[in-house]
């Protein structure tokens, strides 16, 4: 496994890292969750990334169990803060102090850790003043609960505001964590260059495009049973974008070029992610061990330039560029 800078700081993560969105605590039944975080471990990974959210902390208690016992300081913990959590009161929601100070310390006990290596703003809160959210992350960096802090899904524009604020109030913003696959690429024209610029790096998810990049979704074939496609807990929500014929046909035209370079159909998918400069990690999750045994052979993968413009011309227009689509995807207001 190999190791990347996260920004412009000395904090490396595994290129690689595990994710339990989804899965822990909702998809998974315990003792596989446990078994696929130890098959992590196993695999070299040490960054692991969760969130509050996840199955209403759910994830992130999985996760603080399957670590215990594990060397605090051989790991890189992330989670996040945004989305509505536990009553999902007025207040239970959001950037503002008050939920940041309080989510920050719920998250803490169910991890079982001290400190998270970076705490995420998981959306932007469009109905807290920046000032305010970008002092309450200051608050939680300085009493030590958290050594970095970073946004997920956040456009070109916010990320700069943010990290103006971050430097004026001393703290290091270095990371952002979006959507990010060979079908996904809204970040490439405004995010990355802005990130770039200010010293953050990305920290992508879903680069399997939801285990449609796995193709394993055939065009005018049947759902696999007990796939993502068929999860009614969200899976199928999710990865409903990609599930055309346009796209899963384009798809199967990448079969020639993973096997011309030895790698799975998704290992194929997270090398890609990883060619790009600015990404320091790809996050995977996975329902069974050996899901994650395999993912991690894209770890150190350089896909020559040739097979790079192979992938492009067999994906053609179905690909998402758009980079409006950042802002759209999020909400204009809190979700309560």
């Amino acid at each position: 496994m190999e190791h990347r800078y996260l920004g412009r700081s000395g904090l490396k993560i595994s290129e690689i890292a595990y994710g339990n969105w989804l899965t822990h605590g909702s998809q998974v039944e315990q003792d596989a969750a446990v078994a696929c975080v130890h098959a992590a471990l196993d695999a070299g990974i040490t960054t692991f990334d969760t969130a509050d959210v996840y199955a209403n902390g759910a994830a992130e208690t999985v996760l603080g169990e399957a670590l215990d016992g594990q060397r605090r300081e051989s790991l890189e913990i992330l989670t996040k803060v945004y989305w509505p959590t536990g009553p999902k009161g007025p207040n239970d929601v959001g950037l503002s102090r008050k939920h940041i100070r309080e989510s920050i310390d719920a998250s803490l006990r169910r991890l079982r850790t001290d400190y998270v290596d970076l705490y995420q703003a998981h959306r932007f809160d469009t109905e807290t003043p920046l000032e305010e959210t970008m002092q309450a992350f200051a608050d939680v960096v300085r009493q030590g609960k958290a050594l970095y802090i970073g946004v997920s899904e956040w456009t070109a524009d916010q990320i700069r505001a943010g990290h103006a604020l971050a430097t004026e109030l001393g703290v290091q913003l270095i990371s952002s964590q979006p959507q990010y696959s060979m079908l996904w690429r809204v970040i490439e024209d405004e995010v990355v260059p802005a990130s770039r610029e200010l010293g953050l790096s990305q920290i992508v998810w879903s680069p399997i495009a939801q285990g449609v990049l796995t193709g394993k979704y055939k065009p005018g074939q049947e759902l696999p049973a007990g796939s993502r496609a068929t999860d009614e807990k969200g899976g199928a929500q999710m990865i409903g974008r990609f599930m055309n014929d346009d796209v899963l046909g384009a798809v199967q035209g990448l079969e020639p070029v993973a096997q011309e370079l030895g790698l799975s159909m998704a290992q194929l998918a997270v090398a890609w992610v990883l060619q790009n400069d600015n990404v320091a990690a790809a996050i995977i999750g996975a329902s069974r061990p050996e899901q994650v045994a395999e993912n991690v052979k894209a770890s150190g993968v350089t896909i020559p330039a040739e097979a790079l413009a192979r992938i492009d011309e067999a994906l053609g227009d179905v690909v998402v560029r758009d980079p409006a689509k950042t802002a759209e995807n999020a909400p204009a207001r809190r979700p309560v």
